[in-house]
């Protein structure tokens, strides 16, 4: 991703990520994009914040209203399945209720967890909401001369 221009989706996929911030507002919404020909598929994932943080609010101590946690075996089962049909990780995404739409040291730590990218070519993209309306969706990649992530052009595509 960090040499791509921007990042295009298709009007179904910035639709449904839209309703899926929506649907999970006032908590964070998270799920990926997988890519398959000239098609984008949203896969909803389950935001597991709130488990984590009634285990342990002393290592988690953000709850789903500014924190999101991704099952890392939910997340590899919708990676296999995407491979095995020929589609692959096109983009993450999550939302930020009541807040804009940035590139959080936290996002940042959850997608560098060694310093680097864990998934380098699917890009990050952040939907801010507020009041069950969304404001702004960016997309941010990884940038490899910078070893952050950069906000990059997201389009969507209407045909």
């Amino acid at each position: 991703m960090s040499n791509s221009v921007d990042l295009v989706l298709t009007e179904a996929a910035w639709a449904e990520v839209s309703r899926h911030a929506v649907e999970a507002f006032p908590e964070e919404c998270c799920g990926v994009i997988v890519s398959h020909g000239g098609g984008d598929e949203v896969r909803r994932m389950n935001n597991i914040q709130n488990r984590l943080h009634a285990l342990d609010p002393q290592t988690y101590p953000r709850d789903a209203r500014i924190a999101y946690a991704i099952n890392p075996r939910e997340l590899e089962a919708i990676i296999r399945e995407a491979e095995a049909n020929g589609a692959k990780l096109k983009a993450f995404y999550h939302s930020h209720p009541d807040h804009e739409a940035y590139f959080s040291a936290e996002d940042k730590a959850f997608a560098t967890p060694f310093g680097e990218p864990t998934y380098p070519d699917a890009a990050q993209i952040v939907v801010s909401i507020y009041n069950r309306a969304v404001k702004r969706i960016c997309a941010y990649a990884w940038a490899d001369n910078q070893k952050d992530f950069v906000e990059i052009p997201l389009r969507k595509r209407t045909a």
